[in-house]
């Protein structure tokens, strides 16, 4: 196997978050010649757009071809050393050469999380760095905008929400709202804003009209067909604005590679235990791997807080009909775009939304829900996860090696944990007092890793308090069986 990776193309390895494997997996899936026209031709709008990619890829190739070398001449040698020397005649000493061995693959295995992580650093000091540069460039491109929130029930600050969309420094955009009916919570909401804010143009829709599973992107259907403008901007209705944000997520979109734009987002104020967890696992676990699939295989996803895009980039899939039954939404729609050969682009830049975790058991709901998915999805992705998370192997170096060692592996892991929230929380997203959540990490890795084991067998998910079954990334609802009297 090293031989083999030593003398071909390079490929990377499955990275930590889902988006970051879903590009690298499917890269591997295509014919070579196919793989070969695309890489070259998305290689050159990558390069165009972030500057740095290049290089990343250089840079990774580099740490991985190194590591790789080293891992297989020292493997050789201690084969060599075992076949060759007398004392592999000898039974007793045998066994203990293997083991030698063996023990040795391990600290090496336990220490590929740590490879992951300066990729991490490396990935996030470029993607940062841009927004240190100065103001965003085509911030002079106001095409007409559709600003597209489809709504279910209300969420938490919701007038506060929708009303900064209404203070955008922008010179033509419509908002447009879609519930399910009449009777829907933030009915009273949307008319109290369609009256505090009459210059603008705001319309609220009632129900989608089609009968599918995901509502969410049923809904979404109905509002871009009754959208007036060609570029739309889709986000969950629990996301905040500043007023320069339809400027600057639009303004990508003047290249003509771009064919969606997304961006990062925070939580607006934590208040509860669960909230700070839940922000500690975003800027630590999720990020991270969302900063090193950019830099190595460019963004081939969108996350639902922002995608920006235009009718006709949807159409070219077949719009949201397409994958109204389907899980991740977000995720499709980013992956479907890149597919026509058009780049997404990831915005340094990061909207707020209001924490929606009140209870632990709300937040373990919701990361296992999102796990399951991913893992049909992605399923050799899923397993690769098992090389990026620190915490479990460094444990296991701990529990079975000598204290020096232990102390190693343990030290190492908690200086690059820290190092990389404070790299992409503090310096890239500017979160404030970011070092007081610091001693999270390590529970948020933990229950990450045992959300990971239990997604493995499962293929149910909980959402809106509806159970769904994943069959051939397709939502299935879970149909209750009537309950019967006691006495049948």
């Amino acid at each position: 196997m090293l031989r083999f990776l030593g003398n071909t193309p390079f490929r990377t390895p499955p990275l930590m978050n889902p988006y970051a494997l879903a590009s690298q997996m499917d890269a591997a899936a295509r014919p070579r010649r196919d793989n070969r026209r695309h890489s070259q031709h998305s290689l050159i709008g990558q390069n165009h757009l972030t500057g740095g990619r290049a290089g990343a890829k250089a840079a990774a190739s580099g740490i991985f071809r190194f590591l790789l070398c080293f891992l297989q001449g020292n493997i050789r040698y201690l084969v060599r050393r075992t076949v060759e020397g007398a004392a592999w005649h000898n039974p007793g000493s045998r066994g203990a050469m293997i083991s030698k061995a063996a023990d040795y693959l391990f600290l090496t295995i336990a220490a590929a999380p740590f490879i992951y992580y300066v990729l991490v650093l490396y990935s996030s000091w470029l993607f940062f760095g841009r927004s240190k540069d100065g103001a965003p460039k085509n911030a002079d491109f106001t095409p007409p905008v559709s600003n597209l929130k489809p709504v279910r029930g209300l969420d938490p600050e919701a007038y506060e929400n929708f009303s900064s969309y209404c203070r955008q420094d922008y010179p033509d955009y419509e908002l447009i709202f879609c519930v399910g009916d009449e009777n829907d919570a933030s009915v009273p909401i949307l008319q109290k804003l369609m009256r505090d804010f009459p210059e603008c143009q705001i319309r609220i829709l009632y129900g989608s009209g089609r009968n599918a599973i995901n509502d969410k992107v049923a809904k979404l259907v109905r509002m871009v067909n009754e959208a007036r403008n060609e570029v739309l901007v889709i986000n969950d209705s629990d996301v905040r604005v500043e007023p320069n944000y339809l400027r600057t997520v639009v303004a990508p979109l003047r290249d003509p590679k771009v064919g969606g734009v997304t961006c990062l987002y925070v939580s607006t104020q934590d208040k509860t235990f669960t909230q700070h967890l839940q922000s500690v696992g975003m800027i630590s676990d999720f990020y991270p791997g969302i900063l090193v699939a950019r830099q190595l295989d460019g963004i081939k996803f969108a996350l639902g807080q922002t995608i920006v895009t235009t009718r006709s980039h949807l159409a070219g899939f077949g719009g949201y009909e397409a994958i109204e039954n389907r899980p991740a939404d977000d995720l499709l729609v980013g992956r479907l775009i890149a597919e026509q050969g058009f780049q997404v682009e990831l915005l340094p830049y990061a909207v707020k939304t209001v924490p929606d975790c009140d209870s632990m058991k709300d937040l373990f709901v919701k990361r296992l829900r999102w796990m399951t998915v991913m893992r049909h999805m992605r399923p050799w992705g899923h397993i690769g996860l098992a090389f990026t998370q620190g915490l479990p192997w460094c444990l296991a170096v701990a529990l079975t090696h000598s204290a020096g060692m232990g102390f190693a592996y343990v030290g190492a892991y908690l200086g690059f944990r820290v190092l990389i929230s404070w790299l992409i929380g503090a310096w890239g997203l500017r979160q404030i007092g970011l070092w007081k959540k610091m001693p999270l990490i390590i529970m948020w890795d933990a229950t990450a890793f045992l959300i990971w084991l239990l997604t493995f067998g499962r293929s149910s998910i909980r959402w809106r308090n509806v159970d769904y079954q994943i069959r051939e990334g397709m939502l299935v609802p879970v149909v209750q069986a009537p309950i019967q009297h006691s006495s049948q």
